[in-house]
């Protein structure tokens, strides 16, 4: 089994998410302290599209009841990801990010903490390197004129009133930067998932089933702290929206820190300043936005457009209602792919890996 930790990141590597190897083999370290030899062998045999248990074990003529036991606790070691889909619990191979790395979130120590702090630079640069983009922003709703078209992917509390089952679990970001040392000012329970299927998370061994009135009391605290709205960067098939701090979280870090072009797309809207409304208080570029894209120039503030993601986090500080969300020009704004399998698929291409459904 020398090779199998190699054989895993081969297959991480060919996902269109990607999974690079380094000189250092930090890639291999990390799967090593995830996965046993034997665990590694059964990741591999899951494939990274949805089965049932039932439906793996007569592919590896195995008794079901011995298949789903053996599922369910490579799912709560964050080996592997489950869910429901059509009533069915499903589970299948998830890529490292977003993914296993995130699974890892009741597992995570100072040596993993340490081990992905030096694989980062290299893992974001590739995540982030290819087009679409992995991850969209969500503007704050309540901070859009409401005579704008609003999309449905611009609309983080239309996902959630069309869900029918919550959850809600810590930050890892913020976890995993606390066991570095360093203390984030924001909430941490603040990463949602959400699901059209009913008791959709009575099986997930993450996090804490909640109710849609709470899922919007998560939204509203992370909007009065300032995060920012995060989620799959597609049309329609979200599934998780992470409320997203500029010093610790790894999505944000990689468009500030690492060059990651394709790792966050921006909201079809940038914010504007109605100057004879500003009292130049500051609070909107010194404490609220996570991009800098608020500067003071001529005794006034101005916002830099190619930084601002379209957040809204500047709005809800600003006593005077001076900010606003305007749409962006129609050449700036980037429609995501239709679902999840389109955007696999083009992401796909763009890296130059072959789909593979073994």
């Amino acid at each position: 089994m020398s090779d199998v930790y190699k054989r895993l990141a081969e297959k991480l590597d060919g996902m269109p998410q990607g999974y690079p190897a380094t000189e250092s083999g930090i890639e291999l370290k990390i799967l090593k302290k995830i996965y046993s030899p034997d665990e590694a062998e059964m990741a591999l045999k899951i494939k990274p599209i949805p089965e049932t248990a039932e439906a793996i074990a007569q592919r590896l003529d195995k008794p079901v009841g011995e298949m789903e036991a053996i599922l369910d606790d490579m799912v709560a070691k964050g080996q592997i990801g489950s869910f429901k889909m059509f009533g069915s619990q499903v589970y299948m191979f998830f890529p490292f990010v977003i993914g296993v790395y995130e699974f890892q979130l009741d597992r995570m120590d100072k040596e993993l903490t340490e081990m992905f702090e030096e694989y980062a630079p290299v893992l974001l640069r590739e995540f982030g390197g290819h087009a679409p983009a992995a991850a969209r922003v969500v503007p704050i709703g309540k901070d859009v004129d409401a005579d704008l078209l609003i999309h449905r992917y611009d609309d983080i509390r239309g996902m959630i009133d069309e869900a029918k089952s919550f959850k809600v679990l810590n930050c890892i970001c913020r976890k995993e930067q606390e066991l570095e040392g360093h203390t984030c000012k924001y909430p941490v329970e603040v990463c949602l998932s959400f699901s059209n299927e009913e008791n959709a998370f009575e099986k997930d061994p993450l996090g804490r089933v909640i109710s849609k009135e709470e899922a919007y009391a998560v939204l509203d605290q992370s909007e009065e702290a300032g995060l920012v709205h995060c989620t799959y960067n597609v049309q329609s098939g979200q599934a998780f929206v992470c409320n997203c701090c500029p010093c610790c979280c790894g999505i944000l870090r990689g468009v500030k820190e690492y060059n990651s072009p394709y790792i966050l797309a921006k909201s079809d809207f940038v914010a504007a300043i109605d100057q004879d409304e500003c009292v130049q208080c500051g609070v909107c570029a010194n404490e609220r936005c996570p991009m800098e894209a608020i500067v003071e120039e001529d005794d006034s503030f101005k916002v830099v457009d190619e930084r601002c993601i379209g957040c809204g986090a500047c709005i809800s500080s600003c006593t005077t209602e001076a900010i606003r969300l305007v749409r962006r020009p129609e050449s700036e704004q980037d429609t995501p792919p239709k679902d999840l399998i389109d955007w696999t698929m083009k992401r796909a291409a763009t890296r130059g890996v072959e789909l593979k459904l073994d």
